[in-house]
């Protein structure tokens, strides 16, 4: 029975993950997501309901369109193979219980933040703000006592603790480099970005993990000033750095964590 429920919640993750490819490729565009059906964005055809098995009909298709045979990107089957191992990985740890459906929430529109942010640079608030809501239930609901395995916040004071580290960290950077530099360093999205990650992870967590963010985010944007010539003032999209470390942190965030604090204490 465990593992029907396993599978059950990897193709719930990839059913999600279908409708979340809808919402990365229709929000750059101020397009409805609920009209018209999904359609293939060359030749503009309908694609039927076979054709649209999450992951199974990109790879029975080779990754083409059946209508005009154009490339169906590979992001598509990315997005949904992502979101059915990461609800398979969060069942593991809270099994049929409360935790599971706002976690997973989460989890899913951080992809969307990511994968948004990375095509245009933006992190919307429709889905910043009532993260910052859904990180306050989790506080409320005590996950972080009830599943330990898991980082997440532990009481609802937790959460607004986090989300204020979070958020006021951030901005204190940004103007900072703006009182600095006389320029924009960083947008008001990113800021929104880390309060909601900082409500889902309580307060204890949110400084390492904006230390991950900015460590993989410095050396990425290192090679690609070095790449395009432009030194240290390439712009990078940050959401995406603190959208992948925000994965590692609620996964594997307990040792993290304790391994952080504890250099801190020998330093």
């Amino acid at each position: 029975m465990s593992f029907l429920f396993a599978f059950y919640a990897f193709a719930l993750g990839a059913i999600v993950g279908s409708f979340l490819n809808v919402v990365i490729h229709r929000y750059p565009r101020e397009e409805s997501l609920v009209s018209p059906p999904s359609r293939c964005p060359v030749c503009l055809g309908e694609i039927r309901w076979f054709d649209n098995i999450p992951i199974v009909s990109w790879i029975v298709l080779r990754g083409r369109c059946r209508n005009c045979n154009s490339p169906i990107s590979s992001r598509y089957p990315l997005v949904e193979l992502a979101n059915a191992l990461f609800f398979l990985a969060l069942y593991l740890r809270t099994g049929l219980s409360p935790g599971f459906l706002p976690v997973a929430a989460i989890l899913s529109m951080t992809i969307v933040l990511i994968y948004i942010d990375l095509d245009i640079q933006i992190l919307p608030d429709v889905i910043d703000l009532p993260g910052i809501g859904i990180g306050m239930v989790i506080g409320a609901l005590g996950l972080g006592s009830l599943h330990p395995q898991l980082t997440l916040s532990s009481s609802l004071l937790d959460s607004v603790i986090g989300a204020l580290v979070g958020a006021g960290f951030l901005l204190s950077m940004a103007l900072a480099y703006r009182l600095v530099r006389k320029s924009e360093g960083m947008g008001l999205g990113d800021v929104k970005m880390l309060a909601m990650i900082g409500a889902v992870v309580g307060w204890q967590a949110v400084i390492p993990l904006l230390f991950i963010a900015s460590l993989v985010g410095a050396a990425f944007g290192i090679s690609l000033g070095i790449r395009r010539g432009e030194g240290l003032k390439a712009a990078i999209p940050f959401g995406v750095f603190l959208g992948l470390a925000t994965f590692v942190v609620i996964f594997f965030g307990p040792a993290l964590v304790a391994w952080w604090y504890r250099t801190l204490t020998v330093v």
